[in-house]
């Protein structure tokens, strides 16, 4: 006999036919009732034991984290909380759990802090919480190769090891095979790289854009979907050393083709969510409740969760210049009254998330895409504007969370793009080959980047991005 997911079962109507499921026990009452869980979905199967008709040795060993095996009768419940359950008929233990050991386990019934989970990651996958943020994961992940396939991108695979840094911002994890404890040193007493692997210094990548670039020139629509890593000593809320990123790069495309792709992208990927996630999301948006009532009135949040998911997808994305948010900026009430960290002053600032958040939550009050950032503050890849000061980039900003999505319309032209370089001292002779894009057919191209965990954090409504991860890589922490 085949199981069957508890997912299908709960959807299935009473039938005279036994069934088998397999699960993990999440509480046994009164030797009568066993609550399985199996990870297909959020809800638990309820099914029903005649504690007289089994041995009272077997019954001891259905704890709470124990793998069981169950063979019954599915019938109509006679409880409330589920329209079916199982009338038991045989049960196999698969895998004990000692009672003793689970109590000091994320697996004890009882609330835990998100920290504590973290210390037990490789069991928190078995909790509510982060069955249903992982199953969501899961479903954005399928959503987003659906999104590109249904409109005619080609999925590349961008390399994780590299020699370049496509940021310039030189926060990179070196890839080495040289002893680190002898490694062989040139003649001015530096290390030999020559006698590396690679022959060269080579990291881990920290995006897949300048490879996706050169596809999209010949294939016309690619994207890549892969990790990145960044060595930032960052022990934030939304930081992680090694995170998943989304880099579609499209030829012939302008800076509103962009803004265009980005929108419908994530609001494609959002709907998907919400058209097939609907108990996942409805567990989180009622966790979030329920934290809310401890924060003081001021702090908490105007939507609920699916409400805010569906903000995004009912309003137009508002689309504003730089120049035009840091006027709003300078003349709203929390910079006027020095309530920002971080004051508006002057044309040219770098934007930080609670300005991001305020034209998003407080003054548009929709999704906002920024556009023409000044060229100082941008990569050196993006299109250099005709002022001379501003180059075509573009960020969409989300509430709650602030940018989300990072883009712009890449340089084509070649003589601009290697002055760029020159003046912004990125090494031309190891990006040859993106300059030699320029001399072969240079056309308009477009592309942006989205932080696969952020959107996960934004869909799920959790606080911090290292619960939306299996495994979080962050500043001195690389476990499990």
């Amino acid at each position: 006999m085949q199981h069957t997911e508890i997912i299908k079962v709960l959807r299935t109507e009473p039938s005279l036919h036994e069934i088998m499921v397999r699960g993990w026990v999440r509480s046994f009452r009164s030797n009568r009732f066993i609550a399985l869980n199996d990870g297909s979905t959020i809800h638990n199967l309820q099914c029903v034991v005649d504690f007289e008709s089994f041995e009272e040795s077997l019954l001891k060993k259905i704890t709470v984290g124990a793998a069981i095996e169950v063979i019954g009768h599915l019938v109509e419940s006679q409880g409330q909380g589920q329209a079916v359950e199982i009338q038991v008929a045989k049960i196999k233990v698969l895998g004990e759990a000692d009672p003793e050991e689970v109590k000091r386990t994320i697996l004890s019934p009882k609330r835990h802090s998100m920290e504590f989970l973290r210390e037990q990651a490789h069991l928190r996958v078995r909790t509510n919480t982060f069955g249903a943020v992982m199953r969501l994961r899961s479903k954005l992940a399928f959503a987003i190769h659906e999104y590109f396939q249904k409109n005619g991108f080609y999925y590349m695979h961008a390399p994780i090891i590299t020699g370049s840094d496509a940021e310039g911002a030189g926060e990179m994890f070196r890839v080495s095979a040289l002893d680190p404890k002898n490694p062989p040193l040139d003649e001015q007493g530096n290390i030999d790289y020559k006698q590396d692997f690679f022959e060269k210094e080579t990291n881990l990548t920290v995006s897949g854009q300048l490879e996706a670039e050169t596809f999209a020139m010949g294939l016309g629509k690619v994207y890549t979907f892969g990790p990145t890593f960044r060595a930032e000593n960052s022990n934030t809320s939304r930081h992680l050393a090694e995170f998943w990123m989304i880099e579609p790069e499209v030829a012939f495309c302008d800076l509103d083709g962009n803004m265009d792709l980005a929108e419908d992208f994530i609001k494609y990927v959002i709907q998907f969510a919400l058209d097939n996630c609907q108990d996942d999301l409805e567990f989180l948006e009622n966790r979030l409740l329920d934290e809310e009532k401890n924060k003081p009135q001021t702090e908490r949040s105007e939507m609920s969760l699916r409400e805010k998911l569906r903000f995004v997808l009912e309003n137009n994305f508002k689309r504003v210049s730089y120049t035009e948010a840091i006027e709003i900026l300078k003349r709203s009430k929390p910079n006027q009254k020095k309530k920002f960290k971080y004051l508006i002053e002057e044309w040219g600032a770098d934007l930080q998330s609670e300005h991001e958040r305020y034209l998003v939550e407080k003054h548009f009050k929709c999704p906002v895409i920024l556009f023409d950032y000044p060229a100082n503050i941008k990569s050196f890849y993006m299109r250099l504007n005709d002022d001379g000061k501003t180059v075509r980039a573009m960020d969409v900003l989300f509430p709650g969370i602030g940018e989300i999505v990072g883009g712009s319309q890449r340089e084509e032209r070649y003589d601009v793009l290697k002055q760029k370089m020159e003046v912004m001292g990125i090494p031309q002779d190891e990006l040859y080959w993106y300059l030699d894009l320029r001399k072969f057919g240079t056309a308009v191209h477009s592309g942006f980047g989205l932080g696969f965990e952020r959107l996960v954090q934004f869909v799920t409504g959790m606080g911090n991005i290292r619960d939306v991860i299996p495994y979080p890589r962050t500043p001195g922490n690389a476990e499990f």
